[in-house]
This record gives structure tokens, sequence and C-alpha cells, in this order.
């Protein structure tokens, strides 16, 4: 046991979480520059980035009550985030569809809120752990399948509480973690 292994992650300093259309080329270290495709989602809330990735299990009893068996049902990759550039083209593409959203801030934004289908995205989360250590997540596709309840009030930035969900890829996997000092 090591106290020099524990850390706590920051958003690196030139953003934090990217999102581009499937199929675009991801990085497989920390220092690759991302492609172009990438769109930077803006500033992430101070609660920051949780993952929840934990399998599910079904126990089978035996006569008498002893577990005997823990079957695995299923094993949820989930990435929850605030987005709060209420502004941002970018986040707004991202939490309601790319068609969906159309105009620039300049000329007018218009927004339509419907029951169309989420599109998958390629993700990629950059971060800096404690002594300058870059750690970056590579989700290779996921979905937002929430958006939280989206308050406007004095006092409060706008925000949209996103679930984002992985599915695997072509080698089974739901997200990549890469870590360098």
């Amino acid at each position: 046991m090591l106290s020099s292994n524990v850390s706590a992650g920051k958003p690196a300093t030139a953003g934090a979480i990217f999102a581009a259309p499937l199929n675009t080329t991801l990085p497989t270290d920390t220092t690759t520059a991302l492609d172009a495709a990438f769109k930077e989602l803006g500033y992430v809330s101070e609660d920051g980035l949780v993952n929840s990735n934990s399998p599910e299990n079904d126990d089978i009893k035996g006569w008498g009550g002893d577990t005997v068996l823990s079957v695995q049902t299923s094993k949820d990759d989930t990435f929850k985030f605030t987005l709060i550039e209420a502004l941002n083209v970018d986040v707004l593409e991202f939490v309601y569809g790319s068609g969906n959203v159309t105009g620039t801030l300049s000329t007018g934004i218009t927004v339509t809120a419907n029951a169309d289908e989420a599109e998958y995205h390629s993700l990629v989360v950059d971060m800096v752990l404690k002594g300058g250590v870059a750690k970056r997540i590579v989700v290779p596709s996921g979905k937002v399948t929430e958006v939280g309840d989206i308050t406007y009030a004095d006092g409060s930035a706008i925000g949209y509480e996103t679930t984002v969900t992985c599915v695997p890829d072509s080698a089974g996997n739901t997200h990549y973690e890469y870590i360098k000092g």
C-alpha cells in the first residue's frame, strides 16, 4: 500500500469530454491528438464524471438456503456527467441529436425535442491525475440513454445531466483506460 498511488481526477485544461461520430479514428494512448471529428462538450459540473461498471448477478440457493452459485446476468457500463454549456451547439446536438439542432448562436439556434432514437457516438475523456499523470478514457460506442431534469433557475447553471451507456466494440470491450506519467 502506497499513499502515492492515491489520486483524484481533474479535467484537462484544454477540455475534458469529446464526442465524435462512430467509426472515427480512436486514440490508443494518452498523447495522440484527437481526430478533428471529435467535438469538445465544454464545461462539466463540479460533480465531475461518474463511471458505473458493476456486474449484476442472480444467486442460486440450494435446499436449506445456502448460496451455491452466482450467475452474472448483465454488466452495464455507463458514464454520467452534467454538461453546463447550454449555449454550445455541440452540447445541444449531443443531448438532443444532431438532426434536432440547427443554427448558431449569432443566427439563432433551434432545438426540437422528439422521440427520435439517440445516436451512437465515440467518446474520449481526458483528465489529469495527481503529479501531472495523464488519464484518457476512450468509449468506442455509446449513446445518451438518460437526460435528467433540466432546471432553469436564478443562481444555478442550466445543466444537462447525461447518462451514456456503452456497448461492446468488436473486441467485446465497452471502454478503454490509458494512464501515463
